[in-house]
């Protein structure tokens, strides 16, 4: 009936329904016609040679790329990609301002290597031959793995945020475990906020796990805050120390009723880059994982007691950030050639939403990265206010489905004023041990085992 009263109505005036008609399909054609050319310039704008020469292009998700020195070195130079890349360039575009008689011209403009753009074919550097590579272009033309550790590892200035100062801190963390399981330790070296003008809390604490004993060591003092940014990660405090030698950590212990050395060797392209999260107000955290993989050695003693630690599993991480009333979810596990780590931060509400910061997962081969993963669940199930007996984490997406299902048999429960709530809620912070189920796929590899593993979390006291 609705239908025959619309024909009706159009058929009592036909100049009027041709013109209608022809509108509408005036209107659809045009609209056809610019997504057609939206597409066909979207398609430009990615195009190789625009960008300055080369066959691929390669972006950030939502922009630049972030560490591509470390994508140049550890992910184009992993063994698979590098007999596959002839040579690549990294170029960044800004707007350059130029001032005169008053008057202000805006000016696009791109830097990049010479020697790299000339290699990828751009043209519009191909007849400047005084425009050469200096020292610092050398550092970025042939990356080699010693300084871009260096260079994950560097601490960062505290931001000018009153409203947070207080709570920032940055620390070096290891962990290691010996092959049986009887002992693992986790050492941090952390700096903290400023204490007075050019000065900054510090402290080294050592936690050692001997057959299921957990006993704790720690220093602390002032540190000078330049020195600290003009030299880290090679660190002095309180009588011990780090120095970053090529691709090995060597750590020094002076705490009391604790001493030795131990030096950490990281394994060749078993790195996670340096990643922030920013929120409201100047709230910023980040991490990086410097060493997912690699071996421990050394000699300790603990009061009169020698310990020797033979090549045992070595883990390294760096954090920093404002770090009051935050929270996370982390684990690491490492298999024959598979190192794997995830995480997920849960920052203040008031400066971001915890439910909308996504967790990460990687996994990360003898090779280099096999894949990773931000659409991440961790599930802990247990008592409220214990700590969880099972954590699930499952990572999914176009070349990824894992599952991990870690079971606890060790926690450790410390105090952390540091991270507590602004309502002064206090919090523990457990570091946990156990064993990892992994089971699924990366790409074209089944992953099908069990091995040892740690894990963090939070719980209110």
């Amino acid at each position: 009936m609705i239908l025959r009263l619309a024909l009706r109505s159009l058929a009592t005036r036909p100049v009027r329904t041709a013109v209608l008609a022809c509108g509408f399909g005036f209107g659809i054609a045009v609209m056809a016609a610019l997504l057609g050319v939206g597409d066909v310039i979207l398609e430009q704008a990615h195009s190789p040679a625009l960008e300055g020469g080369g066959h691929v292009v390669v972006a950030g998700r939502f922009g630049a790329v972030e560490n591509a020195r470390f994508l140049i070195a550890s992910v184009l130079g992993s063994p698979d990609l590098a007999a596959q890349t002839v040579t690549a360039s990294p170029s960044k575009r800004a707007t350059l301002y130029l001032l005169k008689d008053g008057r202000t011209t805006l000016v696009s403009v791109t830097g990049g290597l010479p020697s790299l753009e000339r290699s990828v074919g751009d043209r519009e550097v191909e007849a400047a031959s005084a425009w050469i590579d200096d020292p610092a272009d050398r550092a970025w033309a042939k990356p080699d793995s010693a300084s871009v550790l260096r260079a994950m590892d560097r601490f960062h200035p505290i931001p000018n945020t009153p409203e947070f100062a207080s709570s920032w801190a940055e620390w070096l963390y290891f962990n290691g475990r010996t092959a049986d399981g009887r002992l693992r330790f986790y050492l941090t070296f952390m700096v903290g906020p400023a204490t007075s003008a050019g000065r900054r809390a510090a402290g080294v604490r050592l936690q050692l796990d001997r057959d299921g004993k957990t006993t704790t060591y720690s220093a602390g003092e002032e540190v000078d805050a330049a020195r600290v940014l003009a030299t880290a990660p090679d660190l002095d405090i309180a009588g011990s120390r780090v120095r970053l030698e090529g691709s090995r950590y060597r750590i020094e212990l002076a705490l009391p009723g604790a001493s030795g050395t131990l030096v950490l060797d990281a394994a060749p392209g078993q790195s996670l880059p340096p990643a922030t999260i920013t929120g409201a107000r100047g709230w910023v955290t980040g991490y990086t994982a410097p060493v997912l993989s690699g071996t421990i050695r050394g000699d300790l003693t603990i009061g009169r007691e020698p310990i020797a630690i033979r090549n045992a599993g070595g883990y390294h991480d760096h954090n920093w950030g404002f770090w009051k009333g935050v929270r996370w979810q982390w684990g690491q596990v490492a298999h024959e050639d598979l190192s794997i780590i995830y995480g997920r931060i849960f920052p203040p509400p008031d400066v971001a939403d915890p439910d909308r910061v996504p967790g990460f997962f990687g996994v990360l081969g003898a090779k280099g990265p096999i894949g990773f993963s931000t659409a991440v669940t961790v599930e802990e199930t247990g008592d409220a206010d214990g700590p969880p007996q099972r954590v699930t984490i499952h990572a999914g997406g176009q070349t990824i489905d894992v599952t991990l299902v870690f079971s606890a048999d060790r926690t450790v429960r410390t105090a952390m004023p540091m991270t507590a709530a602004t309502t002064g809620t206090p919090v523990d912070f457990l570091q946990l041990g156990g064993q990892y189920r992994v089971t699924g796929r990366v790409g074209e590899r089944a992953l099908d085992f069990t091995a040892r593993g740690a894990a963090e979390t939070f719980r209110s006291r």
